[in-house]
Order: C-alpha cells, then structure tokens, then sequence
C-alpha cells in the first residue's frame, strides 16, 4: 500500500476535478444529466485504482486529514446562504412542498429498512440507500456514512453512501424529463413569461458582484465562526437525547449567524463569495472522497444496493405522479416543481434545477417551481432530513 500526505492527496484530488471539467466538457451525455465534474473525475480515479489493484494487489492510501474540514465548510456556506426571509416570498406553497418532500424522506427510509430486512442486510445499510444519500446527497451521504461507520460500525459505510448517492444522481437526471413529460400532457400549457415581469436569480444568472480581497477575508471569518461554534455545540450535545452530527451543528450555526446579523443591520452576507468558497470546498471533498473508493470492497454488495436502487427510482416516480403533482395543484407548476423533485429527491438541488430548466424549455416557464425548489432543495432538505434521520435512528431495533 503506497500512502500519501496531504499536500500529495490535495495535488491529486486538484488533478481529478480537472479530470473531472475535461469530461465533463467533451462529452454530451455527462451534460445532460448535471454530472457533477468531482463526481465524474473521482469515479475515473477510483476506476484506474481498482483496475492497479486487480492486476498487481497495490493500492493508494490518500491522506484524509482535509476532508473534515472541507465538508463541514460545505455545510457552512449551506447555513450561511440560508436567508429565513426568503419563506415569506414562498408563501404557501413553499410549505405544502416543504411537507410533501418530508413525506418522501419517511417513505425513503422505510423502504431502505424493509428491503434491507428481506434481503439480510444490516438495517442501517437500509438508511444509507434511503434519504440519507438519494434526497441528502454526496454529502450528506459522506458525512452520515462516516458516523455510521465511526459510530455504529457499519464497514465500508462512507463508500457506500458515495456509490448509492452516484447512482442517485444519474437516476434523478433520468426519471425527471419523462415524469415531467407525462403530467405536461394532462395539464393546460403554461403562458408566455412577460418580457417586464422580475427575473429570478436562474433566470439571470449573469448579475455578479466582484469578490473583493476583504470580503473574502469577511466571508472566511463567517466560516470560522460557524466551524468553532458548531463543533462546539455538537460537543456539548454529545451523549444527549439532542446529540447531531458536527455538519448539522455547523449549518444551524451558518443560519442564524446570517440571519441575526441581518436582523440587527450589522451585516449582510456576501452570498456569492459563500457560494464560491462552499462549492471548491464541495468539489475538493468529493474529488477526495470519490478517488479514496475501494470499490473492490464494495463487489459483494452490487446486487443488494441496484435492488435498492431500482426500487427507490420506482418509488421516487410514482410519488412525483402521485402525491407532488397532486398536492401541488395539478396544474403545469405542479409538473415542473415534479420534475424538480425528482432530481433531488434522488440526486441533488443542480440535477433538479437541470430538470426544470430542460422542462420549462419545452412546455413554458414556471416562476412558482424556481423560488420554492431551490430553496427547499438547498436549505430546508437537510435541516428535514437531518431531524427524520434521527427519528429512525431512535428505532430500538437500528441501536
């Protein structure tokens, strides 16, 4: 086993998300389902490594010493971004669909526990291939796998919450057109947008502000507040009845650090700046996570976690069809806001704004669908899935 230091692992992992861009970048179908470049460059790697390890049994340790960090950064620029006035410009129907996804979080993880059980598998294998990585995401799916593996000591977890959260992605990118397509044709089609009507921030993408060398040093100092704090929160949770992970912590301090320092004026985040820092800080993450796949390890469980899969991909369509389009209204916002749900109830917020985006192409536009998905699939989604996760862990039979 050749192992790596940090700086040699941060060099690799750089070189996968270039990897990762160039794939991305020449090849259409990649494109077209919203792969993400860290997932696609960390696949390859973890496929190069597993093909040196079948043919000389070596293989390449990378130094994770970095990858704490990183993520709970990620989780921070989640918390940071998350400005709570938001929800009064969502009204109602951020609040219905807010209850229809939690909706789906149960079912999620219900399904994972009973396939789990029927085929012999340990129940929190069960989670993993339910909310935890379908409407979590990689990474949340990392950051739960390591505590199951820390924690609970379920082998191979974080690897696992990497494979079923890739998977996710793909299934999400596929599912979300042709579900879309089918409720479009039972609904009246949608008006053309008003060339004076307000633009939304999908709509007009190109409204930047310039990153300032002091609003980088403010936006750092946001980070390390909410990365001190928050491990000091989940610390003095430990061992309680209210006990959460660190990133949870980390992204519940983000939210109200943003929001009371709004609330009393003193100051405004610079939510570009967050975004910038928390995406590299998400790419590197998966990039190291994604190359450190043994999947080797993962073989004997290839035909448990494609039943798992496939079966949450059939239970993901039929809830869009028939609890999303018909809770939200039955009408053409309804079947853009189920295309959405779609991408990230299997794969992540990027996958479902990709999903609306192609729908909304093609049937018309739907200013309801881009402020109330966004905002649930990107903020409320992980607070949500954090508390079920929870619940179902308080299961006497998953202790």
């Amino acid at each position: 086993m050749i192992s790596l230091d940090s700086y040699s692992t941060f060099v690799v992992a750089s070189l996968v998300l270039l990897l990762g861009r160039k794939l991305v970048a020449s090849l259409d179908i990649l494109r077209a389902y919203s792969v993400p470049e860290p997932v696609i460059g960390g696949l390859v790697a973890a496929l190069l490594l597993f093909g040196v390890h079948s043919a000389s049994g070596q293989g390449i340790r990378f130094d994770a010493s970095l990858s704490t960090p990183l993520m709970l950064t990620f989780f921070a620029s989640i918390g940071l971004n998350a400005d709570l006035a938001s929800l009064r410009r969502g009204g109602r129907p951020l609040l219905v669909f807010l209850a229809v996804v939690v909706g789906l979080l149960v079912m999620q993880n219900t399904l994972g526990l009973v396939l789990a059980k029927l085929l012999g598998l340990d129940p929190l294998f069960g989670l993993l291939a339910g909310s935890i990585t379908l409407s979590g995401g990689h990474g949340t799916g990392l950051a739960w796998g390591a505590v199951f593996s820390e924690k609970y000591g379920l082998t191979s977890a974080p690897e696992l919450a990497l494979a079923c959260a890739t998977f996710g992605l793909v299934l999400g990118g596929l599912i979300g057109g042709p579900v879309a397509r089918f409720l479009a044709t039972k609904v009246k089609p949608a008006e053309a947008a008003s060339e004076t009507s307000d633009p939304g921030a999908f709509e007009e993408p190109g409204a930047v502000r310039l990153i300032t060398a002091p609003a980088l040093i403010e936006t750092l100092a946001l980070f390390s507040v909410c990365l001190l704090l928050g491990q000091q929160m989940a610390e003095a949770l430990k061992g309680s009845a209210l006990e959460l992970p660190s990133f949870v912590c980390v992204l519940f301090v983000g939210v109200l650090l943003r929001n009371v320092l709004a609330a009393l004026g003193w100051y405004v985040v610079f939510e570009r700046c967050v975004s910038v820092l928390g995406n590299v800080s998400l790419s590197l993450f998966l990039a190291m996570a994604l190359m450190s796949l043994r999947l080797w390890e993962l073989a004997t469980l290839a035909l448990p976690m494609l039943i798992l899969l496939a079966s949450q991909t059939a239970l993901m369509a039929t809830y869009a069809i028939v609890v999303t389009f018909k809770v939200m209204g039955r009408n053409h916002d309804a079947a853009v806001i189920a295309a959405g749900h779609c991408g990230f109830g299997l794969g992540a917020t990027p996958t479902a704004i990709a999903n609306m985006q192609a729908v909304t192409e093609r049937f018309g536009p739907s200013r309801v669908a881009f402020l109330i998905v966004p905002m649930v699939g990107a903020f409320f989604i992980d607070l949500a899935n954090a508390l079920t996760i929870k619940l179902f862990l308080a299961l006497p039979f998953l202790r």
